[in-house]
């Protein structure tokens, strides 16, 4: 279920674990959840104990930095 809220004009997206791993090739749910638990994944939002979610704008910009130019450039 992707959510929407807009604020001050701007409309945000809310992304489930699920969606998050269909936009990402060879993503999981178990291996987000070990980038979460490590801190090294895409910014998330806990809003229960049990639910995250995760912005579409994130998700972009986690990608964007991620982003490299050859194998040998540090990760």
């Amino acid at each position: 279920m992707t959510e929407q809220t807009q604020t001050a004009g701007k409309r945000e997206v809310y992304l489930s674990p699920e969606q998050v791993c269909e936009l990402i090739p060879g993503m999981t749910r178990a291996l987000l959840a070990q980038m979460r638990f490590r801190g090294d994944g895409p910014p998330f939002i806990k809003v229960t104990p049990k639910k995250v979610v995760y912005r579409e704008s994130a998700i972009d910009s986690f990608l964007d930095s991620r982003e490299r130019t050859s194998t040998a450039a540090a990760s």
